[in-house]
């Protein structure tokens, strides 16, 4: 059991080579083991504060990612909206301007149907003039005694000319 059990003499000087030891680390390694784990406490915190910001910055990169598709987005519906305008103007326009050159092709043939109807008609005159004339040419040439005989004769006339428009 000596071994266990150490002499005062031993303890005494072990005790001293300790407390010498103690103050050398206490003098020398206890500040750098303290600068050393300062230092350390102070790059962690840095890291964490460099961190934050980056966590902070990618927020308001996905804030502002946010923002512009909303904004594509309003643009996407604007541009739509536009062109869903423009082209219910562009089929109005071209309604309208077939509605005009309809009713410009309309007024043209209705002119045309009344300059032939026209037409039709000065020469219809003329021919009733034509005829009305070889009848009385012909009544004066025939003795004009016989007033039935007269009136017969103009109606044989009529029905042998037969014209659609003089009725006997």
């Amino acid at each position: 059991m000596e071994l266990f059990l150490p002499e005062s003499g031993l303890m005494i000087w072990m005790l001293i080579g300790f407390l010498i030891v103690l103050f050398i680390l206490a003098k020398v390694g206890w500040p750098m083991i303290m600068g050393a784990v300062t230092k350390r406490n102070q790059h962690i915190s840095d890291s964490l504060l460099a961190a934050q910001e980056a966590n902070d910055a990618l927020e308001g990169i996905e804030i502002a990612k946010r923002k512009a598709i909303a904004e594509s987005h309003a643009e996407q519906i604007r541009i739509m909206n536009e062109s869903q305008e423009l082209r219910k103007q562009l089929l109005d326009e071209a309604r309208n301007e077939a509605r005009v050159q309809t009713e410009q092709m309309l007024a043209e043939a209705r002119q045309r149907i009344a300059k032939e109807q026209a037409e039709a008609m000065a020469q219809i005159k003329a021919e009733v003039i034509t005829l009305s004339v070889d009848i009385a040419e012909k009544l004066l040439q025939r003795e004009l005694a016989d007033k039935d005989a007269q009136s017969r004769y103009i109606e044989e006339l009529l029905k042998n000319n037969e014209h659609p428009n003089i009725e006997a």
